[in-house]
């Protein structure tokens, strides 16, 4: 599930990337959870949570039913 996350990342991470931002994959669980490590504009943002959950996560989920959530860490 890795690779197909890291795939999906690649896709999403330009936009994030717009914003002077970026995301790090740090793991992916074996229940489904996505560690991400938010770097740029992003890590300190105030509108992270809401990237991470609205933006990334939701993609992640529908791209990838495995995907049960993500988390910044």
């Amino acid at each position: 599930m890795r690779e197909a996350v890291e795939e999906v990342l690649d896709e999403i991470r330009p936009a994030l990337q717009d914003h002077r931002g970026d995301a790090e994959l740090v793991d992916v669980t074996d229940d489904g959870v996505v560690k991400l490590k938010l770097k740029g504009a992003c890590a300190g943002c105030p509108m992270s949570q809401m990237t991470i959950k609205m933006g990334i996560e939701r993609i992640l989920k529908s791209r990838i039913p495995e995907v049960k959530e993500v988390v910044a860490v």
